[in-house]
């Protein structure tokens, strides 16, 4: 039998089931899009080169999160602080390959909270962490609780073309600099795959109009390796308009050594060529998913769903092209905690704007709640953006806390989350407010930075030793414990948590 017929089936039983709880079709739909490893690299967020039309289009029907943050800048972490709404120091998870069951087994992640309220749903593609691309086509490190239907296509990308793919390590695809130009056409490549899926299921979900959804859907571009069909993605870009950050050693002069080391050896075979190549490969990715988006946000239109269906668009973390001479992410500078973050809500009432003031992923959880009018599980540690949505100019907590793993030998389930080998374990926090930024590593023993966005938006003046602004550091330090001490569980961490559960605490936290 057809499998897509079987899964129709399935789909429509879910759909109709009497045993779920008591339904109110007039509750909003919610579709959660989520992009990987992407930057604000969008025409949206005033980026000259960008070529992405839907995700500027979306963005003209919602608000526009300027200052939108993610807690920890590396896949893992990110996906399941968003996914608890709960930060990394809280749900334990601080590597890749974890699983917030084994931390924190009775928590009810986000799409679960849904699902218990009678919702069907569903996710196609990647929302919780997969090895890219090794673990396209399969679970990942998925928690099935939060799902009724699950679909992990695979497509030329993992298939076919891995042998073809260009690498800085060659072999090495998902954490090295990888691309290809492909001459595959959209729908073979597995994000063309997930759209259509995507579109699939909610033509489904069009023909019962008595049960909301919850449809996740996780695109894998622009993740390395940045594969994208050759035409007209990588022909958008012209290689000789790539620009190459300049400057790089007087600008890392005044950068503590901790902030740097998400450096990566192989990148020390970048010459001016292989950076404007994996830059272009990397926009022509964005512009492919991009493409795709325009599917699954075309499908919704066109089944008349979109006039009760929440939208959310955003990616885990943000993304370094050669700044500070850094690729990839997990740093604690603007460029990888960033992240693009737009929300529609059906009444239309804050169409084409913008909030300025600092959010962060962990306030989505409780602002879907809020907007579908849920009462949202206990112990939830972010905000609601309701009143933003509603008032842009609102100011809201004013400020977002990011924080990384620095050191040697931290391991959980078999995943590391070091860098570097000198045995020493320690944290490095950031604190975003609107104006400022103020990081501290192993609390300040290892160095801190200060960077005024009004006048230094690119970061490159560290000002944190300057007399003149110590009143200012104390301040923010003092705002930045706060928010640290407030990431980890009310009860406190206990010995026995910190053992079992992978945690460990600066020493101001006990």
């Amino acid at each position: 039998m057809n499998p897509r017929l079987i899964l129709a089936a399935l789909i429509l039983a879910g759909l109709t089931n009497p045993h779920t709880h008591a339904i109110d079709a007039k509750k909003p739909n919610v579709l959660f899009i989520i992009a990987d490893d992407l930057n604000v690299f969008l025409g949206c967020y005033g980026d000259s080169l960008a070529r992405t039309p839907n995700l500027d289009q979306l963005a003209k029907r919602g608000v526009r999160f300027e200052n939108a943050y993610c807690t920890f800048p590396l896949c893992g972490p990110s996906r399941n602080s968003m996914l608890t709404g709960l930060y990394p120091n809280s749900n334990g998870i601080l590597a890749n390959a974890q699983i917030f069951r084994q931390t924190v087994p009775d928590r009810i992640s986000l799409p679960q909270a849904f699902r218990r309220q009678g919702y069907f749903a569903a996710r196609v593609g990647k929302l919780y962490h997969y090895n890219v691309p090794t673990s396209i086509g399969t679970e990942g490190h998925d928690d099935p609780a939060s799902w009724e239907l699950q679909l992990n296509p695979a497509g030329v990308d993992r298939t076919e073309e891995e042998g073809r793919i260009f690498s800085l390590r060659p072999g090495s695809f998902g954490g090295s600099l990888s691309w290809y130009a492909s001459l595959k056409p959209d729908a073979e490549h597995t994000d063309g795959k997930i759209a259509a899926d995507a579109e699939w299921v909610l033509e489904r979900c069009a023909k019962q109009k008595d049960r909301p959804f919850f449809l996740a859907v996780g695109f894998f571009r622009p993740h390395t390796p940045y594969v994208a069909p050759k035409k007209p993605y990588y022909e958008f870009y012209p290689q000789e308009e790539m620009r190459v950050v300049q400057n790089v050693k007087e600008d890392q002069l005044d950068i503590p050594s901790p902030a740097l080391a998400s450096y990566k050896p192989e990148q020390d075979k970048l010459d001016d060529h292989l950076r404007r190549s994996a830059l272009q490969a990397y926009y022509a990715s964005i512009s492919f998913m991009d493409t795709q988006l325009g599917h699954v946000i075309g499908a919704l239109d066109r089944l008349g769903l979109s006039e009760n269906t929440i939208i959310v668009f955003t990616s885990d973390h943000g993304y370094h092209t050669g700044e500070h001479g850094l690729w990839q992410k997990q740093s604690l500078f603007e460029e990888s905690t960033r992240v693009p973050l737009l929300i529609v809500t059906p009444d239309g009432r804050s169409k084409n704007t913008v909030a300025k003031s600092p959010v962060s992923h962990i306030d989505l959880f409780p602002t879907l709640m809020d907007l579908a009018g849920i009462k949202a599980p206990d112990g939830l540690q972010g905000q609601s953006l309701v009143p933003i949505i509603r008032d842009p100019t609102a100011q809201g907590r004013g400020w977002s806390l990011s924080q990384v793993v620095r050191g040697g030998g931290f391991k959980r389930f078999g995943a590391s989350a070091s860098i570097g080998d000198d045995g020493k374990r320690f944290f490095g926090y950031s604190l975003r407010t609107d104006r400022w930024r103020y990081t501290e590593w192993d609390e300040g023993k290892q160095g801190t930075e200060l960077y005024d966005h009004d006048n230094d938006p690119s970061e490159l003046v560290n000002l944190s030793g300057k007399p003149e602004h110590s009143a200012l550091v104390n301040r923010l330090q003092c705002q930045l414990r706060d928010a640290a001490r407030s990431s980890f569980p009310e009860n406190g961490i206990t010995p026995e948590l910190r053992k079992d559960a992978g945690l460990w605490a600066p020493q101001f936290i006990e």
